[in-house]
């Protein structure tokens, strides 16, 4: 069964917030997560933030101070898991530029693993990105490279 615009967009916004949380170190648990995400206005069970930790990538870890938190894994495959076949609807290029189209709250989502995959050589003709609500500007490395970037995108979409 095909999931809603609507409902992708708010699983793309939900874990956008997610990777954001994450990201500031403040995720020792799946239970603060769903309290989290819950107090940032997003309706979440323990079975969702259990799939969504998944879908991006989440492992636990040590921190610095040998606290148990999530961390996203650079060992998993940089492009998350359906991420960009759910959230790419189309790309533009022009010079070394790409304008990736999302659904609305799922530009950070994507931007995001784009550059986790650039950083981990899985796309090698990314140099950045940055992100809007449902727009992504991707930068190519080369000065006439937006049309190869564009493809590449694409194909990641098609997956």
């Amino acid at each position: 069964m095909a999931k809603s615009k609507a409902a992708l967009a708010s699983a793309a916004a939900r874990r956008a917030k997610a990777i954001a949380l994450i990201e500031s170190g403040k995720v020792h648990s799946q239970s603060d997560l769903v309290e989290l995400l819950n107090h940032s206005g997003f309706e979440v069970t323990q079975a969702t933030a259990s799939r969504d930790l998944e879908e991006i990538g989440a492992v636990k870890s040590r921190n610095k101070k040998g606290e148990i938190t999530y961390v996203l894994s650079a060992a998993e495959s940089a492009v998350v898991g359906s991420i960009p076949s759910q959230l790419i609807l189309s790309v533009e290029a022009s010079g070394n530029l790409c304008v990736v189209r999302t659904p609305p709250g799922g530009a950070q989502l994507l931007a995001s693993a784009l550059d986790r995959a650039a950083r981990n050589n899985q796309l090698n003709s990314l140099i950045g990105t940055i992100a809007g609500d449902d727009t992504v500007l991707a930068i190519s490395r080369k000065s006439n490279g937006g049309a190869q970037l564009s493809r590449e995108l694409l194909t990641l979409g098609k997956r």
